[in-house]
């Protein structure tokens, strides 16, 4: 069955940075879009960016545009997300999931704070 695994979030002070990553198993990763999601406190779940199939193309969320990255490794199954100028507002759990599809993990708390 799909499993993805998300990790890399901790407690950050705002301009920090962070590096996420899910690991993908149970279906043929290469072949599907990927997405980043987040759960803000106090808000619903508010979609953060995707990748196509290949990496080829992403697209962001205004709220993240030229300060996060999404980013995939094919080989290893792996999709990442490259967080930088970290703010308060970004503070939530971050999950992975299939582009079209509702997160399947546990996700991966990042909180902004000083």
């Amino acid at each position: 069955q799909v499993q993805l695994v998300e990790s890399g979030g901790g407690l950050v002070q705002p301009g920090g940075s962070l590096r996420l990553s899910c690991a993908a198993s149970g279906f043929t990763f290469p072949d599907y879009g990927m997405q980043w999601l987040r759960q803000v406190p106090g808000k619903g779940l508010e979609w953060v960016a995707l990748i196509s199939p290949g990496g080829e193309t992403t697209r962001y969320a205004e709220a993240v545009k030229g300060l996060f990255t999404i980013s995939r490794d094919n080989a290893k199954n792996i999709l990442y997300l490259q967080m930088n100028a970290l703010r308060p507002g970004d503070t939530g759990v971050y999950y992975c999931a299939k582009t079209g599809a509702a997160p399947a993990g546990q996700g991966t708390q990042v909180t902004v704070s000083s």
